[in-house]
């Protein structure tokens, strides 16, 4: 029998005055999976995040989460889900593992539950160490892992993450994104808000991309690259001026070259990986073309993005709050 989606919204509408912050969506999200939800600012991330974790009604449509109807059903949907927004959560105050243990007494559970619960989560995020320190000395990373740890007191079915490494550097975005593969593989439901297009690439099974409102495009990573074509061979000239005979020489062995001149690049269908690059590589050797890089490469997420929503990349979503 096909499994109920963990996330299921159907018609989903939404608006602050005369603006449509959600016109009609739909959403369908496996469990155990990550699904990533794009798009440019104002695209309405933030606000299906807040209907779908019962912070905001709809004004229209219907939305299920972890069975529960968000409207009807709210208390037993916010017992089923954890929460990750955009700022932290955690008292610089506390330590860490204090932290964890107010987050476990809110969440009503006994002392001793609520320590040997923060003790888990400390080891489980790689925060052992750290756990009797305060966080003010934390790291960017460290804080976030702790935010994510702090979400999973009651080690909810369904995780809504809002832009959980804005503002982080790469290496600590890593960190994170270690925990959240860890939360899947133990069999968590993701939904991952992102302004960053290599994160949706790196953890999202599926992609779910907003614009004005409306899902525009939807499927995997690789099916939303597909839709810009295949494999290409890029080249990239030393001189301007040889554009026009690199792309003559790319023409004659490859196919119709597409020109980049503000980057000085010229690109080709690649169908045959190596044999393309084999054979461009062979052309302008003989052409006596002297270039600065070949490579294969493959459409980018960004790519998709740009096509899609005529947006470079997606942006913090933090105006969508009504007055």
């Amino acid at each position: 029998m096909p499994t109920s989606p963990a996330i299921e919204a159907v018609g989903l509408r939404k608006r602050f005055g005369d603006q449509h912050a959600l016109d009609g969506v739909d959403l369908a999200v496996a469990p155990g999976s990550v699904c990533g939800l794009l798009g440019p600012n104002g695209a309405g991330k933030t606000t299906a995040v807040r209907i779908l974790t019962t912070l905001l009604r709809p004004d229209g449509g219907e939305a299920r989460v972890a069975g529960d109807d968000v409207v009807r059903q709210a208390g037993a949907v916010r017992a089923a889900i954890g929460l990750v927004g955009q700022s932290t959560s955690v008292d610089e105050v506390l330590t860490g593992r204090q932290n964890l243990e107010m987050f476990g007494r809110l969440s009503h559970l006994g002392v001793g539950p609520a320590r040997a619960r923060a003790g888990e989560l400390l080891d489980r995020f790689g925060l052992a160490d750290a756990g009797d320190r305060a966080v003010s000395g934390y790291s960017g990373g460290m804080r976030r892992r702790l935010d994510l740890a702090a979400s999973l007191i009651l080690a909810p079915a369904v995780l809504f993450l809002d832009e959980p490494t804005t503002g982080l550097d790469p290496a600590a975005r890593a960190e994170v994104w270690e925990g959240i593969r860890a939360l899947v593989a133990d069999g968590a439901t993701v939904l991952l808000t992102t302004q960053y297009l290599e994160e949706a690439d790196q953890l999202a099974d599926r992609i779910c991309v907003l614009g004005d409102g409306r899902v525009v495009a939807e499927g995997r990573p690789s099916e939303l690259k597909a839709r810009l074509g295949g494999d290409r061979v890029e080249v990239e000239v030393v001189d301007a001026s040889d554009l026009a005979a690199v792309a003559s020489v790319l023409a004659g062995v490859v196919g119709p070259p597409d020109v980049d001149e503000g980057r000085g690049r010229v690109s080709v269908p690649a169908v045959d990986r190596v044999g393309a690059l084999t054979a461009v590589v062979r052309a302008l050797d003989e052409a006596g073309l002297e270039v600065e890089d070949i490579a294969l490469r493959r459409p980018t997420l960004d790519e998709v993005f740009l096509h899609l929503t005529g947006r470079r990349q997606p942006t913090p979503e933090r105006e969508e709050v009504p007055a």
